[in-house]
């Protein structure tokens, strides 16, 4: 296949603007997929991206069209996976920019945007649910030509649901989005954008050409780890993976390297031949900061089989990091860094589903640092760029919200009839429930987007929790000086709720250092599973102990307390 005929693209999109759906038309135009195995997002591969109606992986496809090889990258549209767009777009030459005529351009839209043009990539813009009886196109197209600064009619207006005007933006891939700049006599040279880990063959890495050609039985080189493999197969991605004779430059596929150590296999490195020497790295991207850190500990103690899937995932999912920590309540386990609070909960349920784990985890929290300054010391917490991009008439609320989380106002930009407002603002004052609240001041209709920006001192103190009179560290949180009592006092009613009774009276104290700032007491109570049965068969009574017991795996002595181990999580909801 000639290099002319490759075209690499993504599509981007805000959370909900109908990607996913794009890609499936997409599917059915190229016929890559048979009308009778069709089925909604047919690129979201993970029963919980099919479960929650969101892409959490990016998902390579190889389609044809026109004559024409088409190699999509599908992308999440949550802030939290943003790591698996900047991963994608470093693979490709162009965009289809997606928005949705009902909403119009969100966060997301404009971050996905900004990620794209730093690449240099041809943007394709499109207005999706034309369809809708809502929808306002000329409003969004305004908004667009505004953002872009482009003419209205170089939008394409389309409806993934019915598939109109897909075969526009299919025929507008050919035709505007540039070749790629490489050379088929160049040794090969390859970046690795995504990888996953299987049992028989070894790490598969997920590679886009930059120069050259591969094959199997060819031997190559890990440039970050100097480890030298042989290919033992290589090939495209037709919604799963397809065996060719040998990838060329321009083309994005697979290369199964045998490699059982999964750290010798790094995704943003780059494969090379094994001669000469002289190749030089490929620009990849940059390994994204950790926004929220939590604890998992294995519940069975078996902490080897965790390490062993935190690593399988991690190759998978690169924006996962950890480090073994050792707790006085729990033993060994991991310290986590995630990018946020949904990252957390996905990375959880994949190795519940995924590697059969029952885990414990703690109270999800920022990283502080704590700066000694003479006879002082003094918390220093991380700050994030915030965007928010609203309708106009919710400015208002809006503001007040965010004065409310310690911000600091930095400007304001008018799009048409939507306004970006620009703050710097502490990280823990939006990771939790902030979102929520935007979403509910505003209707739904304005959205965030956050970046790390560094650290700043701040007046903050750390609350301890004593339950029975045992402090428990992983209850912990750093707050405002000017909120300690209030959020003592909620931490207290909430942990009151969360705890279930126990055989004695429980104390619920939290303090500044020897300081009690707010008490709550847990009744005792002592519960008999079997105490409404009278007699009759035995094994009646033996299955309702066995269901007793079954929940108590679940449980965690802190102390001389017993807590679920959802207490830790669910304490940060509202």
């Amino acid at each position: 296949m000639s290099q002319s005929n490759i075209r690499n693209f993504v599509i981007v999109a805000h959370i909900d603007h109908g990607k996913s759906t794009l890609a499936d038309r997409m599917l059915e135009k190229t016929k890559t997929v048979s009308p009778e195995k069709m089925h909604p997002q047919m690129l979201d591969m993970m029963d919980l991206e099919q479960e929650r109606g969101i892409t959490i992986k990016l998902q390579p496809v190889t389609m044809t069209y026109n004559g024409t090889i088409l190699n999509l990258i599908d992308t999440p549209g949550h802030v939290d996976f943003s790591y698996e767009v900047s991963r994608s777009l470093a693979a490709v030459e162009g965009a289809v920019l997606v928005v949705d005529a009902t909403k119009g351009i969100q966060a997301q839209t404009i971050a996905n945007l900004h990620y794209a043009q730093k690449n240099n990539l041809a943007i394709i813009p499109v207005i999706n649910k034309i369809d809708l009886p809502n929808a306002e196109i000329e409003r969004v197209r305004g908004e667009i030509v505004d953002l872009l600064k482009i003419e209205p009619n170089d939008i394409i207006l389309c409806s993934a649901k019915t598939g109109e005007g897909v075969d526009k933006i299919l025929k507008t891939i050919i035709e505007k989005i540039p070749l790629m700049k490489g050379e088929e006599a160049s040794p090969f040279e390859a970046l690795i954008f995504d990888s996953v880990y299987d049992a028989y063959r070894g790490v598969i890495a997920y590679v886009r050409v930059v120069d050259g050609h591969i094959k199997k039985g060819e031997r190559i080189k890990l440039l970050a780890t100097n480890k030298i493999s042989e290919v033992l197969e290589v090939g495209e991605f037709k919604l799963g993976y397809v065996p060719k004779d040998d990838l060329r430059v321009g083309e994005i596929g697979y290369i199964v390297t045998g490699e059982k150590n999964i750290a010798d296999v790094k995704v943003g490195d780059t494969i090379s031949a094994v001669s000469p020497a002289d190749v030089s790295p490929i620009a990849g991207f940059k390994i994204p900061k950790p926004m929220v850190f939590a604890s998992l500990y294995p519940s069975d103690g078996n902490l080897p089989h965790l390490r062993s899937s935190l690593e399988k995932l991690k190759l998978n999912d690169s924006s996962l990091s950890f480090i073994p920590e050792n707790s006085q309540s729990f033993g060994t386990g991991f310290r986590c860094g995630f990018l946020g609070l949904l990252h957390l909960e996905i990375i959880k349920e994949r190795l519940e589903r995924e590697y059969n784990l029952d885990l414990i985890i703690t109270q999800p929290q920022v990283e502080y640092r704590l700066k000694q300054i003479g006879a002082t010391s003094q918390y220093e917490e991380p700050w994030v760029s915030l965007e928010i991009v609203t309708p106009n008439k919710y400015l208002g609320p809006i503001m007040e919200l965010v004065q409310g989380r310690r911000a600091i106002y930095k400007n304001t930009k008018y799009l048409s009839d939507i306004t970006i407002l620009e703050y710097d603002a502490p990280l823990s004052e939006i990771i939790v429930d902030f979102y929520d609240k935007l979403k509910s001041v505003s209707s739904g209709y304005a959205s965030q987007n956050y970046e790390l920006i560094g650290w700043r001192e701040g007046d903050l103190v750390k609350l301890d929790v004593l339950i029975a009179g045992d402090k428990i560290e992983e209850f912990s949180r750093i707050v405002p000086r000017s909120r300690a009592q209030k959020e003592a006092k909620n931490i207290a009613i909430k942990l009151k709720s969360l705890i279930p009774k126990q055989m004695f009276e429980v104390s619920i104290q939290v303090a500044i250092g020897g300081k009690i700032l707010a008490r709550e007491n847990i009744s005792a109570m002592k519960k008999d599973v079997t105490a409404k049965l009278y007699g009759g068969d035995v094994t009646r009574k033996n299955k309702l102990l066995k269901k007793q017991t079954k929940g108590k795996k679940k449980m965690k002595m802190l102390g001389r307390v017993e807590i679920p181990s959802n207490v830790f999580v669910d304490i940060l909801k509202p």
